[in-house]
């Protein structure tokens, strides 16, 4: 026989959140580490819905991995031990915040006054001036200094 316990659980959300299977709906897994020192026990990863319309929007649009949240619901523990327990989430409340995330296939340089985004991902780099104004986008690395004296000789940004 499957229990069933109305409890509230604090942990960090291990990815990003994901759209349920209907409208108003939201999945995630949530890592709880206990916090007694005084006993060996391993971190739990809890496999989370909601169903209220409002919790899945914040998941979807405001909540990223790193996240500590305190969720309040029902928690499923299935018979079978070594499936992972299943909460349904009826509350939700952020304790702490990730801090901003890293993104590691983007690199920022700049040149004097101009910024150029380079990412591993494609060939063409987005130019701005450190101020933010847009200069162009260059068709390769290569190109960048080419765009950036265009912009300066009031040539139109490519």
């Amino acid at each position: 026989m499957t229990s069933q316990t109305h409890l509230a659980i604090d942990g960090y959300v291990d990815a990003i959140p994901r759209p349920g299977t209907s409208w108003g709906t939201a999945t995630f897994d949530l890592i709880h580490s206990p916090t007694n020192a005084d006993r060996i026990a391993l971190d739990t990863v809890y496999a989370c819905i909601t169903g209220d319309p409002r919790i899945a929007h914040a998941l979807l649009n405001k909540i990223q991995p790193g996240d500590l949240l305190r969720v309040t619901g029902t928690v499923v523990q299935p018979d079978d031990p070594p499936s992972r327990a299943l909460l349904t989430v009826d509350a939700m409340e952020v304790l702490e915040a990730a801090p901003a995330p890293v993104l590691y296939d983007l690199v920022l340089e700049r040149w004097g006054g101009y910024a150029a985004v380079f990412d591993a991902n494609l060939d063409a780099v987005p130019v701005f001036t450190v101020a933010g104004k847009w200069v162009g986008e260059a068709a390769s690395p290569d190109a960048i200094s080419d765009l950036i004296d265009a912009f300066e000789n009031g040539g139109t940004s490519r």
